[in-house]
C-alpha cells in the first residue's frame, strides 16, 4: 500500500500548571486532542500552527520550539507525522470565524499534575509533557502511536 505522509503541526500550550486541549464528544465518548492540523504545501510549520489553532480556538500563539514528533502509521489512510511545538498563548482573536474538528465540543484546560489519568490522545504524549513540564527527562521522538501502548501508563 502506498500511503501519502501529512505532516499535522500541533500545539503545546502550557498556562499555570495546565495545558490547552481540543475536547472531543464522540458519541458520548469524550477525549482531548492537542489543537493543530495538516500543514499546506509551502506552508512553514510554525505558520501552520498558528493557522490551526486561530481555526479552531480563535486563538493567538506564538510558536517556540519543536517539543514533540509521533507518528500515526495504522488506522488512517495516511501516514501522520504530528510535530508539536512549545507555544505561548497571546490572547483571542476578536471576531474568529472557527472552523473546528469533526465532532469539537470545545476545549479545556487539562490539569499536567493529572495529565496521566486524562483521555489526551496521542497517548504517548501524557507522560513525556509530564516530564517536559517538571524538568524530568523526557523523550522528543515518540514513535508510532500504537492503540494499548503501555506509555501512558507507567
Amino acid at each position: 500500500m502506498n500511503k501519502q505522509i501529512r505532516n499535522s503541526a500541533k500545539a503545546l500550550i502550557i498556562r499555570d500548571g495546565k495545558m490547552l486541549a481540543i475536547k472531543i464528544n464522540d458519541n458520548g465518548d469524550i477525549f482531548y486532542i492537542m489543537p493543530g492540523g495538516g500543514q499546506n504545501a509551502e506552508e512553514l510549520l510554525t505558520d501552520a500552527v498558528r493557522r490551526e489553532v486561530a481555526e479552531e480556538m480563535g486563538f493567538m500563539v506564538e510558536p517556540k520550539e519543536l517539543a514533540f514528533v509521533v507518528e500515526e502509521v495504522h488506522g488512517e489512510t495516511f501516514h501522520r507525522v504530528d510535530l508539536i511545538f512549545l507555544c505561548d498563548y497571546i490572547g483571542e482573536i476578536e471576531d474568529a470565524v472557527l472552523h473546528g474538528d469533526t465532532n469539537q465540543a470545545g476545549y479545556d484546560w487539562l490539569d499536567i499534575q493529572t495529565l496521566i489519568t486524562q483521555p489526551l490522545y496521542p497517548s504517548k504524549l501524557r507522560r513525556q509533557i509530564m516530564n517536559f513540564y517538571y524538568g524530568d527527562k523526557y523523550k522528543v521522538y515518540l514513535g508510532n502511536e500504537e492503540i494499548g501502548d503501555p506509555e501512558c501508563l507507567d
